[in-house]
């Protein structure tokens, strides 16, 4: 009878252990699945800039990917209808269809941007399946304005998605490689892209609060020491070159126009466009485009179309050799180069 007893409870343990390593293995098989899914890498690159969740609930320039996922799926959300929903608005961007309200009315209705079907496609499909990260402050501002982190739109399914428990999102997903151990090209664009972010923030933030006048003074101002801060952050040289500088420290070098074409190119095909690496010696060169988008015309236009007659008047005073006027919807205005060591 004892030894049956001990059997039994060993057993229990056996099983016990083989279920918990079982949990284990699905956990990092779904953390995986996330870091390897490509909508994760283009939703960092392409969506980040305006919707991070790094940014702070009053320093933060429109709402986080969290909270358009929370708004636009419900229990009886379909992945084709939701990945629908995201291609319709990235299309057309208007007040009217917007699922967000509050969102429009607090940051203004989003910038039309001209990505490729398949682009919003993986996004939108990363986003329904995995948890995705979320601001230290979201869920208590969710549920101050929603209620028990349902809302109106009866939150997301499941609660949470279908990520890791407790809505931990990517924090979780998260591999503990560093920036210095990325492949080249990742790292390189990681650096463009931080740059980015914080130029946008701020250039955005000044254009929804004091205007593009301001917003034009910012840039004059601004632009240089806040790329110069993030090199030294980075340890790495950021600039911003064009083949149609505005200002005449930005002109792209011989290698650097070739690069401009290809990625030209690349927006012609619709095709998502990777970095460019070369190595040379103990350096690395990364580039990567600069594309316009709607809210880029207001000063990057064509004259009295897009730039108003008193912008055109600031941007003589500011830089009378601008070359960086013409531009449409979804252009290669110009590239990032980042330099960093091997």
């Amino acid at each position: 009878m004892k030894n049956a007893i001990i059997l039994v409870i060993l057993s229990i343990f056996i099983f016990s252990c083989n279920n918990s390593k079982k949990k284990e293995y699905s956990a990092f098989d779904n953390q995986m699945k996330a870091n390897n899914h490509p909508g994760k890498k283009l939703m960092e690159t392409n969506c980040y800039t305006c919707h991070s969740p790094s940014a702070s609930e009053t320093d933060r320039i429109g709402p986080p990917m969290i909270a358009i996922k929370k708004r636009y799926i419900n229990n009886n959300t379909t992945k084709e209808e939701f990945i629908a929903d995201m291609q319709a608005w990235i299309k057309d961007p208007n007040k009217e269809h917007s699922k967000m309200p509050g969102a429009v009315q607090q940051f203004g209705v989003m910038p039309k941007q001209p990505f490729p079907e398949k682009t919003i496609a993986q996004i939108a499909d990363f986003m329904y399946d995995f948890d995705i990260d979320k601001p230290d402050w979201f869920e208590a501002h969710y549920n101050e304005q929603h209620g028990n982190g349902m809302g109106k739109g009866n939150g997301m399914r499941n609660g949470m998605g279908n990520g890791p428990k407790n809505g931990q999102g990517m924090k979780n997903q998260q591999t503990n490689t560093t920036t210095e151990q990325l492949p080249y090209g990742e790292r390189g664009l990681k650096y463009a892209l931080a740059t980015k972010a914080v130029l946008g923030k701020n250039l955005m933030g000044t254009i929804q609060k004091k205007g593009t006048l301001e917003a034009l003074a910012f840039c004059n101002e601004k632009a240089y020491p806040l790329t110069d801060s993030m090199s030294v952050v980075n340890n790495a040289t950021i600039k911003r070159v064009s083949d149609k500088p505005r200002n005449q420290n930005n002109q792209a070098n011989k290698k650097e126009l070739s690069y401009i074409n290809a990625f030209k190119n690349d927006i012609k095909n619709n095709t998502e466009p990777k970095p460019i690496v070369d190595q040379i010696d103990n350096k690395v060169h990364v580039y990567y485009p600069i594309t316009t988008n709607s809210m880029c015309l207001q000063c990057h236009g064509k004259p009295n179309q897009d730039i108003q007659n008193p912008t055109l008047l600031k941007l003589a005073s500011l830089y009378p050799q601008d070359k960086a006027i013409g531009y449409s919807v979804n252009e290669v205005r110009g590239i990032w180069s980042i330099t960093f060591d091997k």
